[in-house]
């Protein structure tokens, strides 16, 4: 079964940085797809970055940007996204997702993911 633990989260003034970190377990590392979502109180789950971990290709949603980053451990299970330049709206509960690698990874959706980590919060004040 898999497993994911997210841990990294805290409360930081805008223009800081914070880094996450997803620890995962029950299956092969380098065969997932492995995507980072946030969700505001009121409001949506949305997709952030995903990455997959047999090619390590990625894709950013454009309101992060240049700003976030996505990595991977596939040794020791680990998937790590960086936040730089921190802005307050950046306030949210973030998840740790995964889902099968089948020759390409599902769109940033989050009804595309099927194992979710419980979260971490990350809080950014102006």
């Amino acid at each position: 079964q898999v497993q994911l633990v997210e841990s990294g989260g805290g409360s930081v003034q805008a223009g800081g940085s914070l880094r996450l970190s997803c620890a995962a377990s029950g299956y092969t590392a380098s065969s997932r797809c492995m995507g980072w979502f946030r969700q505001a109180p009121g409001k949506e789950r949305e997709g952030i970055a995903r990455m997959a971990t047999v090619n390590g290709y990625t894709y950013y949603a454009d309101f992060v940007k240049g700003r976030f980053t996505i990595s991977r451990d596939n040794v020791n299970n680990m998937v790590y996204l960086q936040m730089n330049s921190l802005k307050p709206e950046d306030t949210a509960m973030y998840y740790c997702a995964a889902e099968r690698f089948i020759s390409s990874c599902p769109p940033l959706i989050a009804s595309q993911y099927n194992y979710w980590g419980q979260g971490t919060q990350v809080t950014v004040s102006s």
